[in-house]
């Protein structure tokens, strides 16, 4: 199942518009539906007001109709291992369980799994809002 996710997010990091960092990174999500969705990191002018590879695949999960993060890959072409920047680990908590495996990629596969309370020890939970 993971190598499936590290393709998919391998492939979805081509797509990365990153003319000013030069940093693409890519991401898929399986979701509770079981479908994979990706997403890649996208800049704009106004560096570094653009988003990141994490809620561009999440975004593509809720627009179809996904949920819940079930598992995810992320992946960066300039680093052996890129897990999600602070921002990000919040946004993917909010589609997330604790136990959620994240892999971190390099060029050849998984190299790393961590959970997303490992990731996000302290996350905020939504159910303190209710």
């Amino acid at each position: 199942m993971s190598q499936e996710l590290f393709e998919a997010a391998r492939d979805a990091m081509k797509f990365a518009h990153a003319p000013y960092s030069k940093f693409p990174v890519g991401a898929a999500i399986r979701a509770d539906d079981g479908k994979i969705y990706t997403g890649a990191n996208i800049e704009n002018l106004s560096f570094p007001q653009g988003w990141c590879a994490e809620p561009t695949a999440i975004g593509c999960m809720i627009m179809a109709g996904g949920k819940k993060i079930v598992e995810m890959a992320v992946i960066a072409e300039k680093l052996a291992l890129c897990p999600p920047c602070g921002g990000c680990r919040q946004k993917i908590a909010e589609f997330a369980d604790a136990k959620t495996p994240i892999y971190l990629c390099d060029a050849v596969g998984v190299q790393k799994t961590m959970t997303m309370e490992e990731l996000l020890p302290f996350s905020f939970k939504t159910e303190i809002l209710g």
